[in-house]
């Protein structure tokens, strides 16, 4: 009998636990059972993904840059990639406003309705307000003096410092290629080895995957607000999942062209990374799957995917870029304010730098989606007017985010002649090597 495959699993745990869920809000204390017995499984989960996704990141970034062998590779790679990621949160948030646009969902939100929901998530958004005004507070060249640690043990400290640890991982490669290749070897075969352990420790971790998404499934649906909320924001929600499932379908040309990679090949390869990202919202969280599904069954050499992915998972966030755009224009039509052409192609510039800052954590796009409503002058009262299924559409942007990655480092490994056929013969199972 054929193995399951790892995202067949997956999703069979995803559908289990909302039906799970489902059974026991049918009793009083079904809710609290979840909560106390359920979730904290769902916790340790992402923790475990958590906790090596800086190990990870240092360990396949410093080892990826030191196979270069020279600067000219490494420029030539990092400028490749952020050109196609600027590139494609261009087209993400472009596309974005064209489908609000179209559809318009702001106008089906009555005065009634605006109002239930102000004074419902009314707390939520102003904690977001708050973050975002400290980010306000700070000068324009924060983000330059952000990216330098003081401390790297200290910066290594939190998941949400990734970029300050890139920022060291690509200094000591780089200072790693400079100095005589007999006194590198020792570090170099070091870092080899510890990258071999951490993708070991993903292995291990994702058997655990069907039950951790259960878990957090079970947990989101007994938490969710109430249905006749969700109801007077659908038109919102299909909005942004329509924006998003047009991402796919760009992703898969870009994947098409340029690779010559059916999409077949291209889903199924990326599929377990696209169902975790819907569990656990978190592009950081899911790199270090991320990175094994790229490197061993979609045929990109380790030496371009450990560098593109940690890069994309911290500034490459297509798909929060894309509902930024959607929130931002909804909320202007809710309000009855009409959007001028200038204002939009601002929002377009203003989402794709916000996408690029966003933590890869969850529920970051929220704080970023505040520096566009400022630009448009929109209200940002009227963040609590998308609050209530914030973390749904959350768990779907996150998808097109690691989708976005996996593409981006296809294309680069493409024209550096380093996409190759899969490592693992049967593709469809992770753990057949």
């Amino acid at each position: 009998m054929k193995k399951l495959a790892l995202h067949w699993k997956i999703l069979l745990g995803m559908l289990a636990g909302v039906l799970f869920a489902l059974l026991l809000t049918n009793f009083d204390w079904g809710a609290w059972f979840i909560g106390d017995w359920i979730k904290p499984f769902g916790t340790i989960f992402i923790s475990s993904l958590k906790l090596i996704a800086i190990p990870l990141i240092l360990a396949a970034l410093i080892k990826g840059i030191a196979d270069l062998k020279d600067i000219s590779s490494l420029s030539k790679m990092g400028m490749r990639t952020i050109s196609i990621y600027v590139v494609t949160t261009v087209i993400a948030v472009s596309i974005g406003l064209t489908v609000v646009s179209l559809i318009q969902p702001g106008k089906t939100i009555n005065e009634d309705t605006r109002t239930e929901l102000v004074e419902a998530y009314g707390g939520d958004a102003d904690a977001k307000l708050q973050a975002a005004a400290a980010q306000k507070e700070s000068g324009p060249l924060q983000a330059l003096i952000d990216l330098v640690p003081s401390n790297i043990v200290s910066a290594a400290s939190s998941n949400r410092n990734m970029l300050q640890v890139i920022f060291f991982a690509v200094f000591f490669g780089i200072s790693l290629i400079l100095i005589p290749e007999e006194k590198a070897k020792t570090v170099k075969e070091f870092f080899d080895g510890l990258n071999e352990v951490i993708l070991k420790m993903v292995d291990l971790i994702m058997l655990a995957a069907p039950y951790g998404v259960f878990a957090l499934m079970a947990a989101l649906v007994v938490e969710a607000p109430s249905p006749d909320l969700f109801a007077a924001l659908a038109m919102y929600g299909v909005s942004v999942v329509l924006g998003l499932l047009l991402m796919v379908v760009f992703y898969i040309v870009l994947v098409k062209v340029f690779t010559k990679k059916s999409p077949t090949f291209f889903l199924q390869g990326i599929a377990p990374a696209q169902l975790l990202a819907f569990s656990t919202s978190s592009s950081a969280a899911t790199l270090p799957v991320t990175m094994e599904r790229v490197t061993e069954h979609l045929g990109v050499e380790e030496e371009v995917s450990s560098f593109v992915l940690p890069i994309g998972a911290t500034i490459n966030m297509d798909g929060t870029s894309l509902y930024q755009a959607v929130a931002a224009v909804f909320i202007a039509q809710a309000f009855g304010m009409d959007l001028s052409f200038g204002t939009q192609l601002g929002i377009i510039a203003t989402a794709t730098l916000a996408s690029i800052g966003s933590a890869a954590v969850p529920g970051a796009g929220m704080v970023m989606l505040v520096g566009v409503l400022g630009y448009a002058g929109i209200p940002e009262a009227g963040l609590a007017l998308i609050f209530a299924v914030d973390r749904p559409l959350d768990m779907c942007r996150t998808v097109i985010n690691v989708t976005g990655d996996a593409t981006v480092s296809m294309l680069v490994a493409k024209s550096q002649d380093k996409l190759g056929d899969p490592k693992v013969k049967n593709w469809d199972d992770t753990y057949v090597k």
